[in-house]
């Protein structure tokens, strides 16, 4: 593939999680506090948890660390999970009759097939993952682009280094809380969200 195309795909990409990602769901959480739309509330919430992977992928990306290719990967496959995972979640927001539930169905089929695109695009890059950082290729690294961008536009001056170690103990923290809640939460709610 020509450098040229790939560079401009993954900004693509980038532009495209911020907007489906952040600023999207962002605005729901805010219309669907408002209008008092609680199954959105509540399952968007969740979403918020599953998608702090995002930010802690950009924050490990800024140090050039390998592991990034996977946790966006993983961030993107545990972001749609979490929209359709939920059964109590989903049954109540089918009910909902508030004007911000047509708004959310079509923002959450809009970020599945986008987070589905992301998937496969970023399992072409996925070797990158297991190169020592002096054996990567030039299109390897233009993954570290858009989040050294960010780096330099909100924390300019702050040593890279600095920014990494942060991702990286919100990578062991994110990781600490999933598992437990594979291990203890999962097996005793099950696909039941919140229990009365």
């Amino acid at each position: 593939m020509d450098a040229t195309l790939i560079r401009q795909l993954v900004w693509l990409d980038y532009r495209l999680a911020l907007l489906f990602i952040v600023l999207i769901p962002f605005g729901l959480l805010v219309w669907a506090l408002r209008s008092g739309s609680e199954a959105i509330k509540r399952s968007l919430l969740l979403y918020w948890r599953v998608a702090s992977l995002v930010l802690i992928t950009i924050y490990l990306a800024i140090g050039n660390l390998g592991i990034s290719y996977i946790s966006g990967i993983v961030a993107a496959v545990l972001i749609v999970l979490s929209l359709w995972f939920w059964q109590d979640l989903n049954e109540d927001i089918g009910a909902s009759r508030q004007g911000v539930k047509q708004i959310y169905l079509g923002w959450r089929w809009a970020t599945t097939v986008y987070c589905s695109l992301s998937v496969v695009f970023r399992l072409i890059f996925a070797n990158c993952a297991f190169m020592k950082a002096e054996q990567l290729s030039n299109i390897c690294k233009v993954w570290f682009e858009p989040p050294l961008s960010f780096s330099a536009t909100f924390h300019n001056g702050v040593p890279v280094e600095n920014l990494a170690f942060v991702g990286a103990v919100g990578g062991i923290v994110y990781m600490l809380y999933f598992f437990s809640f594979l291990a203890f939460s999962l097996p005793k709610t099950g696909r039941i969200a919140f229990r009365d």
